[in-house]
């Protein structure tokens, strides 16, 4: 099971791929599970030395009663202080932004690969769209 934020590499030149935990709630693995989750708005950002993903959707588990999760709240990411201290530095200096690749479970843990990213131009996404389209027609 895995879900993938296709915007992603469209918008964004990834630099580098880190994974990292999530900290969720019993509904929201459930969900997650399901395939009821979205990671195409999301983001990743550092805030007390600890990395928080916000606006990722997991929908409200069908099943759950009164103890159901907020959908689009905060989710805290687990890294380990190093990774998160050489983040903070790259994403102050050079200006790259943390976004979600993929949602994927390793050995029954949901794992999220975040990219360090740095935003496309418009010419530079239009680039990528002739790139495609000539691959395509060499491939027939």
């Amino acid at each position: 099971m895995e879900i993938l934020n296709r915007k992603a590499r469209f918008n964004y030149f990834i630099i580098d791929e880190i994974e990292a935990g999530i900290e969720l709630k019993g509904t929201e693995i459930k969900s997650i599970r399901n395939g009821k989750a979205s990671i195409e708005d999301a983001y990743a950002r550092i805030k007390n030395r600890e990395v928080f993903l916000t606006n990722m959707f997991i929908a409200k588990y069908e099943e759950g009663n009164r103890f159901n999760h907020d959908e689009r709240r905060e989710r805290k990411l687990l890294l380990h202080k190093s990774e998160i201290i050489k983040l903070s530095k790259k994403l102050e200096l050079d200006n790259y932004t943390l976004v979600p690749l993929k949602l994927y479970f390793k050995k029954n843990h949901a794992k999220i690969s975040l990219g360090l990213c740095k935003g496309k131009k418009l010419y530079d996404k239009r680039e990528t769209i002739k790139k495609r389209d000539l691959e395509r027609e060499n491939r027939y």
